[in-house]
């Protein structure tokens, strides 16, 4: 591999790892109009594994806005990314995946500010699918593969159920 094609891949790399990145952040600050932006006009996120919903980047940030209302805080640690670069139409690196483990400590809302230690911990996998656009890397897939989620009993947080 010449030093430009190496260089060109650690590009693309740290690129990839910001959108994963800014994706988490998205989330986390609901942010949702960025949300949308970090995807592919015909980009889609399926959370129907976590008990949410699958389709376009659009109905799933409206859903996920919604639904975080009952959260205050909201905290994505996306770990041990694992990166690999494809090609589409024999162009090599015009696609990558991402396979990604998450933890995501959350506190409700309702909880009155009584505990500063999250009520909700959940964890699992990310697979994301990138395409180099005109416009830089966007996500054209998000998959949430949930493992685990520690949920506390309701009565005892002042959460209606």
């Amino acid at each position: 591999m010449t030093q430009r094609v190496e260089l060109a891949t650690l590009r693309d790399r740290l690129t990839v790892d910001a959108l994963i990145t800014e994706y988490a952040g998205a989330v986390d600050d609901g942010d949702w109009d960025a949300y949308r932006g970090l995807f592919t006009p015909d980009g889609r996120a399926d959370y129907r594994s976590a008990g949410g919903i699958e389709g376009d980047a659009g109905r799933v940030a409206a859903w996920l806005a919604e639904s975080m209302r009952m959260f205050s805080m909201r905290q994505h640690l996306i770990v041990n990314r694992r990166v690999g670069f494809g090609s589409l139409e024999q162009d090599i690196g015009d696609t990558a995946t991402v396979r990604a483990d998450y933890v995501n400590p959350m506190r409700f809302a309702e909880n009155g500010g009584h505990s500063s230690a999250p009520d909700f911990v959940c964890g699992g996998r990310y697979v994301f699918e990138l395409l180099r656009t005109e416009d830089g890397w966007r996500l054209r897939e998000v998959v949430v593969q949930e493992k685990w989620r520690r949920v506390p009993d309701l009565a005892a947080t002042g959460v209606s159920g």
